[in-house]
């Protein structure tokens, strides 16, 4: 019989990357959206790719009745994997309170009702911003977590604190946090991937709706950093090879392989480009010209953040294996495919 895991966001950009990898791994998937940066497609494209067609319940998580309701139905499930959340650093500075209700709202109402069914396990999409501006670099799990720049950042800190809590207070669960660096690319079929509602916050799908006519050029914030090009440096990482780790955290909580009921991981390539190497790769890859400027920096950047990884090699058994390159073929590729459909 198949594990179930509940995927919250599972419509979203990672998480249907993480539904398309537990289901080739023989896992049940039960997806919970509210579609509000995310398309129910999205379910089609699923289905296209695995040959089956995830559950799905449209759901607005801050809604606490509603939420116990459907977790409730699904009880039987092994884990739950939290991707639920509004995730734009620029948004966030714009807009915090919607950023603290969405994000924290959504997380307190789900760890309840999962507690409430005694569901064991819980996967948290959590995010290298809760590091701050890092003293040391790469940066480990052991770093010290600072108050981000950001309101979603801190929406993530905050997050941890809650979910350690809970583990604390709580017999018999257990949770594992992914801090992500910086998610870029497409799923080799062409069939998933990011698709920001309206204006894109992230670098990536800025880069390939400018280079396809949809915006007319593409924004540098900022060219003044203490970096070799004077332009932020990230950590780049595949998204299919992000989705891989949550499979592997999935199976280490059921398997009871954990350390300790709580554990922290940061997944990225332990490389770090500028946004100047990603535009250049760009160019590289596609062989043609990306229309850019340069201009002021955006409140809530940081000047560098580039992971060690060391730790979900080994506890994980997880290791990143896309080049830049490659990834930003797959996002360019992605875009091309949708667009041809319009």
């Amino acid at each position: 019989m198949k594990s179930k895991i509940i995927v919250t966001g599972g419509c979203g950009y990672i998480g249907s990357h993480t539904a398309v990898e537990l289901i080739e791994n023989n896992y049940e998937v039960v997806i919970l959206d509210d579609l509000s940066n995310s398309t129910k497609e999205t379910l089609d494209r699923i289905e296209k790719i695995t040959g089956t067609r995830p559950t799905f319940v449209n759901i607005d998580l801050k809604d606490a009745k509603k939420t116990e309701r459907v977790i409730s139905e699904h009880k039987d499930a092994k884990a739950v994997i939290n991707f639920a959340a509004h995730k734009a650093v620029g948004e966030s500075v714009q807009k915090p309170i919607m950023y603290y209700k969405n994000n924290l709202y959504s997380l307190i109402n789900i760890l309840s009702s999962i507690v409430n069914n005694n569901i064991k396990g819980f996967i948290f999409s959590s995010s290298a911003t809760v590091y701050g501006t890092p003293e040391t670099l790469p940066i480990t799990e052991k770093s010290e977590t600072q108050r981000p720049f950001s309101p979603y950042g801190n929406t993530k800190k905050i997050a941890e604190e809650i979910l350690d809590d809970v583990i604390k207070s709580t017999e018999n669960f257990s949770a594992i946090s992914l801090r992500y660096f910086n998610p870029i690319g497409a799923h080799d079929s062409g069939l998933i991937g990011e698709l920001p509602s309206g204006i894109p916050n992230n670098l990536m799908p800025y880069i390939t709706q400018t280079a396809v006519g949809i915006r007319e050029k593409l924004m540098v914030y900022g060219n003044d950093y203490p970096t070799k090009d004077g332009t932020p440096i990230r950590d780049y990482i595949h998204v299919v090879d992000l989705a891989k780790a949550h499979v592997l955290a999935v199976e280490r909580i059921i398997k009871e392989q954990q350390e300790k009921p709580y554990e922290t991981f940061n997944l990225g390539t332990g490389n770090g480009f500028s946004v100047l190497d990603v535009i250049n790769s760009f160019e590289r890859v596609t062989n043609s010209k990306l229309n850019y400027e340069i201009t002021e920096r955006r409140p809530g950047d940081v000047p560098k953040l580039y992971a060690a990884t060391d730790l979900a090699e080994r506890e994980l058994g997880w290791k990143a294996t896309k080049s830049l390159d490659e990834m930003i073929k797959s996002s360019w590729d992605w875009e091309q495919k949708l667009r041809s459909k319009e």
